[in-house]
């Protein structure tokens, strides 16, 4: 095998490792296991905040008027460091906090999603994703929980 042959190879085997690493990269922040085009609004108890990479979460318990019991939620949220251009700091959520929340609900029905919106204790609504791009658009119709 000549230099220019082995080069080709070397060069086509290149190009296949990095095409595979981009399919993988674009794969894990894949948001296809939330329903992106309908938003539910909670309001519950925050047990636990992880600010951790690559995402962050945010457990919940949420009060089901029509059982009257608590079902927990698991949210998932964008990067620490998002969120800090945001206005957001580890601090944010605390066990114990009552919130309210938009999310972006799971397909599969299970109790979590992916946050929009969290509304503090005190008022102030932070956004965990960038607003829509026409604010005159309407927004998914919100369904209350």
């Amino acid at each position: 095998m000549n230099a220019s042959t082995r080069s080709i190879r070397s060069l086509t085997a290149g190009v296949l490792v990095f095409l595979l690493a981009l399919g993988s990269a674009a794969a894990h922040h894949s948001t296809a296991m939330f329903d992106m085009t309908h938003t539910v609004k909670l309001t519950g108890t925050v047990t636990q905040f992880d600010w951790t990479n690559p995402h962050t979460f945010i457990w919940m318990e949420v009060l089901d008027p029509a059982k009257g019991t608590t079902e927990s939620y698991s949210i998932e949220g964008m990067s620490p460091n998002y969120l800090s251009r945001n206005g957001w700091t580890r601090h944010t959520l605390k066990p114990g906090d009552k919130i309210g929340m938009e999310i972006h609900p799971l397909k599969d029905g299970r109790k979590g999603g992916f946050c929009a919106t969290v509304t503090l204790p005190d008022g102030k609504t932070l956004r965990n994703l960038p607003g829509r791009s026409n604010p005159e658009a309407p927004a998914a119709p919100a369904k209350n929980y």
